[in-house]
């Protein structure tokens, strides 16, 4: 079975894009994206329904993250491709608990680089998700789970105190 989740991205940013510019709703904006592929497979919708769900009914509360770390811009000024990108890797951070948050982030850079206008657009993303992230993980917020969610941190911690015998 094969994934199609970079492509579910990629929908969804072109989705939040329409929305910026056309006076519609997102599952409207979405769905007419969506390929033969990703409908036939249930894993995939699943993904598509959850992520364009959490975007949606956390519009608000990611924008306050977002603002938050881009300082002295206004979200108005940000780039449409690169606020977007951002909306949906933190919506990726903060509610898909299966996604390990080096997925999400790497995922928005990949993105960044295929449909931003700049170079710098990347390097921005990635700025904004990691201060974000860190801000995220020091307040408790982020709720992993699953294969790959490892914290070598606690494994070194775990190690320095065992007792040898």
């Amino acid at each position: 079975m094969k994934t199609y989740r970079r492509q579910i991205r990629e929908k969804i940013l072109q989705a939040l894009y329409t929305l910026e510019l056309r006076d519609t709703d997102i599952e409207s904006a979405a769905n007419w994206l969506l390929t033969k592929e990703i409908l036939e497979d249930p894993n995939a919708m699943k993904f598509f329904n959850l992520l364009l769900k959490n975007i949606k009914e956390h519009r608000e509360e990611i924008d306050q993250y977002i603002a938050r770390h881009t300082f002295n811009w206004d979200m108005s000024r940000i780039a449409i491709i690169d606020k977007n990108i951002l909306r949906m890797a933190l919506a990726e951070l903060l509610y898909c608990e299966d996604i390990p948050p080096k997925v999400s982030i790497n995922e928005a850079i990949e993105i960044a680089k295929k449909f931003s206008s700049t170079d710098k657009s990347s390097k921005f993303v990635n700025g904004i998700l990691d201060a974000i992230f860190n801000e995220l993980k020091a307040e408790g917020k982020i709720h992993k789970n699953g294969r790959g969610l490892i914290d070598h941190s606690a494994i070194k911690l775990q190690k320095e105190t065992e007792t040898p015998e």
